[in-house]
C-alpha cells in the first residue's frame, strides 16, 4: 500500500522504491517520538509527502532567472533599418502587382495559405494559383526596386 502512494508520488517505480525507502528510515529514527503506533501508516504517509516535497524543491534546475535578457549578437549586416527599407521595398513592388495576382501572393506567403486554401479562398483552381502565384514572383523578380536585394 506505501509503495502504491510512493508510485503515485513519484511516476517510476524506482523512484518510488528510494522515496518508501528514505520514508521508512526517517520514520525509524523518528520512533521514540511516535505516540500512537496505531496511526503509523499515517506518519509514514505524511514522511512520504513531506519527502517527496523536498526532494522536487532540492532538484537541480538548468534555467535561473537574471535581471537582463541574453540579446543574441548581430549578425554582420543585419541593420533593422535595412529590413525595414527591404520589406517597405517588397510592399511597394507587390502594391504594383495586378490585384489576382496581389491577392494570392499575400494568401500563400504572407497568410501562409496552401495552394489549395489559396484557391478555395478566392475561389479559383488551384491551376490558376500556381500559374497566376509564378506570373506574380517572375514580376517582383523583375522590379527595378528590388534589385539591390539580388546584388
Amino acid at each position: 500500500m506505501l509503495l502504491r502512494t510512493a508510485r503515485s508520488l513519484t511516476g517510476n517505480p524506482s523512484d518510488a522504491e528510494d522515496l518508501l525507502q528514505t520514508a521508512l528510515a526517517k520514520t525509524y529514527v523518528a520512533w521514540e517520538r511516535i505516540e500512537d503506533h496505531r496511526a503509523l501508516d499515517g506518519y509514514v504517509r505524511r514522511a512520504l509527502l513531506n519527502t517527496r516535497t523536498s526532494q522536487w524543491r532540492k532538484r537541480k534546475v538548468d534555467e535561473f532567472a537574471c535581471d537582463e535578457l541574453p540579446e543574441p549578437d548581430p549578425a554582420p549586416g543585419d541593420d533593422p533599418a535595412e529590413r525595414q527599407a527591404l520589406r517597405d521595398a517588397m510592399w511597394r513592388a507587390i502594391m504594383r502587382l495586378p490585384a489576382r495576382q496581389r491577392a494570392m501572393v499575400v494568401l500563400r506567403y504572407y497568410e501562409d495559405l496552401s495552394e489549395v486554401q489559396t484557391a478555395e479562398v478566392l475561389g479559383v483552381s488551384v491551376g490558376t494559383v500556381k500559374s497566376a502565384v509564378s506570373r506574380a514572383l517572375g514580376k517582383l523578380r523583375e522590379d527595378p526596386e528590388l534589385v539591390f536585394v539580388r546584388s
